[in-house]
């Protein structure tokens, strides 16, 4: 390959081309940098070079006298001998690369020095590559993170365990890079100890301890007692004849956010599966009042949802800790109908009934109500005051779901024996005589990898143990059950490869792939390829890993790693006011902002698509409420069945790369109000792989007050002016001012919010320059220099998150070289997502102790 610079023709590899590819058309003056002639390269010569080269333009700033953001090249010797120097000369190059170093009001290089530098600090790098590859980080043995523990029991009992809060109490993961499996981190205390032998108990006695149990029908009406506050209006209007619900239940009041029946405050008897039949109607949802006092779509129809409630866990009325969504269903307007649904309970749960969809804090509402619409209201010349609600259900149009009865049927049988049954002896069910033999093929599975003699010896033992106590067959063999989800095998990963080893042997291989694209253990097939030993073949693994990627269960690795990558686990942690952004909570945002990054990821993966579409593309995924936020022409047309839909985006100056979505500017922001500074460090932590050294203790906290005379950027500028400030903030802040454009949810902007009524609205300033000198006006502008200058440490950084998902440790300078290598493979498929992935997953790292 050759490049054409001033007219010469320079042979370039492809990956020093691209490397280059910055300094070529990225310069301080503007102007093309002529690329040197190769030649032979002289560590002696080069590291006279790199020595004059950092005494010239970087002692100043980074010698022994100076250091400034910790970094000494003072000691910066050649040939490279420790992981520091690597790094420190990563450092240096993009650095020069992208003209950010030196700074502007400093001698700079020329264009030929910056050239000269680079290529003799690659040409050193290159040498040392010998010296260091194979000699990087292992693989700490790492356990089953909390999500993993809870899919895999949900596999191997065939049955779902979000009822059953299994890790609920389990102390709160470690995570790096947002990452919950990193080996290293993931230390296993006594507690946790504890907590797995309390955990295994419990899932076995639940699962296969429950007696067996006639079904029943419990029958509820007249006596539908609510929240506190509603009690004594629908004591004096209702007569407890009906059970009503005014709110969806993530507000503050929630009142009439959760409804429970009174009378089955005990819960069912026995877990098991239960039908449950509710006879309901949506009230008023053509009610008069005006819309905005609801913060409701009524155009769209009311939904009614079952979630579970245990009365011994804390208040009926509250969030619980386990509460997922059991089933959900349309509620007619016209009149009162039985809507069925077919859920799970555990033993001592209840069901209780929610409105998703429904009015945003009620209490709020009604106040309004009762002032706005008070001469209407008035009873005999009596007018309501304050929360009164009886008025408003004797004469008003209160929307609300209205139930008036309840059944519970159950637990059912299942045609071919319960599930769980099934999954952990097989399709004939516990059998005394082959108990031994069932438990050994359960704990086959359970360790993802053959039985050794010492296993079968413990499983055997134990369960003579039990039965020798007295205990009968089956009870030995679910105590041992319980003994075979305490070991090590089934708790922890990569067990099975001696330290010694640099590859990972097949079920060892088998149970990283596995956990990396479906986050559960390997299914039949993937188990065959690790037993022929066939897996190792780079050949079979890629097979496979194309194999899952097209397989449902690959949803749990584009949720999680997304969620990781961009750190959209943290949406939530601060969240916003209410008053200002009460969208976020009354449309449950949070939601839909997750769902957009997942299905924008997995359209790239199942289309190959380019990696760069996530700076920059001309589409997104949108439903109805962030077709809203959004400002899109769909927002009219979106109904919320319709659920997501890919759409073009019209003016790719407010959207387009995940730089627009609102899930990223809402976890890069702090909930109240947004900072240049905070999100010029996400984009450079999140999207570079570059974070910026933390600030020195004696520097002061930016005051992100826009109010008054002074602008955020003047704020930032005197903030800046100090030395010890103005070195980190150079390369932070114009990454972040094009994303000032969006407020703290994510919503466009033009001018911010006013701080005093008093005041004037300050104008959103969306321009910057980055260090080199190149600016732009606004964020398309932004997105498209993100494009041009930082695509390869883009690349880089995705595909090393890629790479610390998959093999639960954080790559290392050492890792840069195979790093580098998947890079120029994915580039010359065109920048495909999917490409990346296989290439990360059957890669050398990946395979690797």
């Amino acid at each position: 390959m050759s490049a054409v610079v001033r007219g010469v023709v320079v042979p370039m590899s492809s990956r020093m081309l691209r490397a280059c590819l910055p300094l070529l058309i990225v310069a301080g003056s503007g102007s093309a940098i002529p690329a040197a002639e190769p030649e032979a390269h002289d560590a002696a010569q080069a590291s006279r070079a790199i020595r004059g080269f950092l005494e010239r333009y970087c002692f100043a700033c980074h010698g022994a006298d100076a250091a400034e953001g910790g970094r000494d090249f003072a000691s910066f010797t050649m040939p490279f001998t420790t992981p520091q120097q690597l790094i420190a000369a990563d450092e240096i190059i993009d650095q020069v690369t992208l003209g950010a170093m030196p700074p502007e009001d400093a001698p700079r290089p020329t264009d030929a020095e910056r050239v000269a530098v680079v290529e003799a600090l690659r040409g050193a790098l290159r040498e040392s590559r010998d010296r260091f590859e194979g000699t990087g980080g292992r693989t700490v043995m790492r356990r089953l993170s909390h999500r993993e523990y809870e899919k895999t029991s949900e596999v191997l009992f065939g049955r779902r365990m979000d009822t059953l809060g299994l890790t609920a109490e389990f102390p709160r993961e470690t995570t790096r890079h947002r990452i919950d499996h990193i080996g290293a981190d993931m230390s296993a205390p006594g507690v946790l100890l504890d907590h797995y032998f309390q955990a295994a108990h419990r899932l076995v006695a639940t699962r296969l301890g429950t007696p067996g149990v006639e079904p029943q029908t419990w029958h509820f009406k007249d006596h539908f007692v609510q929240y506190e506050e509603l009690e004594g209006p629908h004591r004096s209007v209702f007569k407890y004849k009906y059970l009503c619900l005014y709110e969806q239940p993530n507000t503050d009041t929630r009142q009439g956010g959760y409804g429970h029946i009174e009378d089955f405050l005990e819960g069912v008897p026995v877990s098991g599966l239960y039908d449950i039949a509710v006879h309901a109607q949506a009230m008023h949802r053509d009610t008069h009042y005006d819309p905005a006092i609801f913060r409701i779509d009524f155009s769209e129809p009311f939904q009614l949802a079952v979630v579970p409630g245990d009365a011994t866990k804390g208040h009926i009325h509250y969030p619980q800790a386990i509460e997922p969504r059991l089933g959900e269903a349309i509620v007619p307007d016209d009149e009162p109908a039985w809507l069925t649904f077919r859920v799970w309970l555990e033993a001592g749960q209840t069901p209780r009934f929610i409105f998703p969809n429904g009015p945003f804090e009620s209490r709020a509402s009604v106040i309004e109500l009762n002032k706005k619409y008070a001469a209407e209201l008035e009873i005999d010349g009596k007018k309501v005051n304050g929360v009164d609600r009886s008025h408003l259900l004797r004469r008003g149009k209160l929307p609300h779901i209205r139930i008036d009865e309840i059944t519970v049927h159950g637990p059912l049988s299942e045609p071919g024996g319960a599930a769980e049954e099934v999954a952990v002896f097989g399709p004939g069910g516990f059998q005394a005589d082959r108990a031994v033999e069932q438990l050994a093929a359960f704990a086959r599975r359970a360790y993802r990898r053959p039985l050794d003699e010492a296993d079968q010896m413990r499983i055997e033992s134990f369960y003579a143990q039990r039965r020798d106590e007295g205990t009968t067959a089956r009870q030995a063999t679910l105590d041992t059950l319980a003994m075979i989800l305490c070991s090590p095998s089934f708790l922890y990963l990569t067990e099975g490869t001696p330290d010694d080893e640099e590859w990972l042997r097949p079920f060892d291989l088998a149970s990283r792939l596995s956990y990396a694209l479906w986050a559960q253990p390997p299914d039949a097939e993937l188990d065959a390829a690790a037993e022929s030993g066939e897996l190792t073949d780079p050949a079979c693994l890629e097979r496979h890993v194309l194999r899952m990627l097209d397989d449902a269960r690959s949803a749990a690795f584009v949720d999680d790693f997304v969620d990781s990558w961009l750190a959209l686990r943290d949406i939530g942690l601060l969240p916003p006011p209410r008053q200002a952004a009460g969208e976020y909570y009354a449309q449950d945002l949070p939601a839909s902002m997750k769902r957009e990054a997942r299905l924008f990821f997995t359209a790239l993966l199942e289309t190959n698509g380019p990696i760069t579409d996530f700076l920059d593309a001309d589409y997104t995924f949108v439903d109805k409420k962030l077709a809203a936020l959004y400002r899109l022409p769909e927002r009219d047309a979106l109904r919320l069945a319709d659920g997501f839909r890919r759409v073009t985006l019209p003016d790719r100056r407010q959207r387009g790369g995940v730089l627009g979505m609102a899930g990223v500017l809402t976890v890069s922001a702090n909930g109240v109000d947004t900072s240049p500074v905070t999100r010029g460090v996400w984009v450079m932590e999140n999207l570079l792989g570059t974070p910026p050294q933390p600030p020195p203790d004696e520097v002061p906290a930016i005051e992100s007050d826009v109010s008054g005379a002074t602008t955020l950027r003047e704020r930032l500028a005197r903030h800046s002016a100090d030395p010890a400030c103005a070195v980190c903030h150079r390369r932070i802040d114009p990454l972040g001012f094009a994303l000032e454009a969006f407020d703290p949810i994510g919503r466009h902007r033009a001018k911010y919010p006013k701080k005093r009524d008093s005041a004037p609205a300050l104008a959103v300033d969306t321009s910057g320059t980055l260090p080199n000198g190149d600016a732009y006006a606004d964020f398309a502008e932004y997105k498209q220099l993100l494009l041009k200058q930082r695509s390869p440490a883009f690349k880089r950084h995705l595909i090393s998150m890629l790479l610390s998902y998959g093999t639960g440790r954080v790559m290392e300078r050492v890792d840069r070289y195979e790093i580098d290598d998947i890079v120029a493979r994915v580039e010359a498929d065109d920048d495909g997502l999917r490409t990346a992935v296989v290439e990360a997953f059957t890669s050398r790292i990946f395979r690797s102790r």
